[in-house]
């Protein structure tokens, strides 16, 4: 289609060095932008190479599909040799990526855009909360100081303006004890960890990935109110219900604003929609908290196994 003469954005060279997850790796690290130690595995011919990978990368580790994961689909942690071997064989021996395991303090993330121009538009860095490897909150802008947001800045533009890209795209990272920022993964598109621009930012994600593409000048990124919370609504059972009153109820909270995506079945970990709750101002962690707990009992109810 690119030969004849189809425009794709982002562009299928700026897709090649990403879709892989050892390629894009190894992109950050001629980059030297900060990852996890890393390695790869191809196939059962590299098994007698098995221990003296897992020693090299350590214990634990998180063991990846190089190709096609989200939402944690083909992601595992885990804890010692033999869980890796046997892990390893009932993927049929795939190409695999293996990744120290990073005692993480928070995991961030930030949305990034850049026009036909060069010109780039950084997101606020936002605080992503994963629960089982999928994204359950969102919050905007994270608790972090300027030391942290000047390493993430680094990281966007230097990989935006390498990939010499035109869109949007989500950059997924882990904040160590020390204030040390690692890039995890980095999806050239619009992103979860965006939705809550749709509500919280003078221009969405969305319209931001249109601007780029069409040539038009850049949104303002900037937040339009002082804080944002961004709950997902997954599924917790296999069911065909639309979850109207739960619907109701979320809705009806002060400055919520409320996307069901429509989506026929529900099971579990299935996302079904999204909550935003704009605030006008800064809450202390606590009473986040206390907001959070708000919202998920509205949808989940009193199931005790959500954490």
């Amino acid at each position: 289609l690119e030969q004849q003469g189809v425009q794709f954005y982002p562009q299928l060279r700026c897709l090649e060095p990403l879709l892989d997850k050892f390629d894009q790796r190894l992109y950050c690290q001629r980059l030297g932008l900060p990852s996890p130690q890393f390695a790869t595995l191809n196939s059962d011919a590299d098994l007698p190479q098995l221990e003296k990978t897992v020693t090299t990368v350590g214990l634990p580790l998180a063991l990846k599909t190089r190709r096609h994961g989200y939402d944690g689909q083909g992601t595992f942690i885990l804890k010692d040799l033999d869980a890796v071997r046997a892990t390893w064989a009932s993927l049929e021996y795939q190409p695999i990526l293996l990744e120290a395991f990073v005692p993480f303090e928070r995991e961030l993330a930030i949305m990034a855009a850049r026009s036909k121009a060069g010109e780039i538009a950084l997101y606020p860095v936002v605080e992503s909360q994963q629960i089982d490897q999928v994204c359950r909150r969102v919050i905007a802008p994270a608790d972090v100081g300027d030391r942290v947001r000047q390493q993430v800045a680094h990281i966007a533009t230097t990989l935006l303006s390498s990939l010499d890209v035109v869109g949007i795209c989500g950059i997924e990272l882990f904040l160590t004890a020390d204030d040390q920022v690692l890039v995890n993964e980095i999806a050239p598109r619009t992103h979860n960890s965006g939705h809550y621009t749709l509500d919280a930012c003078k221009t969405s994600q969305f319209e931001q990935q249109l601007r780029a593409v069409s040539g038009l000048p850049l949104g303002s990124s900037e937040l339009n109110c002082a804080q944002a919370l961004m709950v997902n609504l997954l599924g917790f059972e296999t069911s065909s219900s639309d979850y109207g009153e739960q619907r109701a109820a979320l809705s009806a909270l002060p400055n919520a604003h409320l996307y069901w995506y429509g989506k026929g079945e529900s099971r579990p970990g299935r996302k079904l929609g999204h909550v935003t709750l704009t605030c006008d101002l800064t809450y202390p962690p606590n009473e986040l908290n206390q907001l959070i707990r708000q919202v998920e009992a509205l949808w989940y109810g009193k199931r005790s196994d959500l954490k």
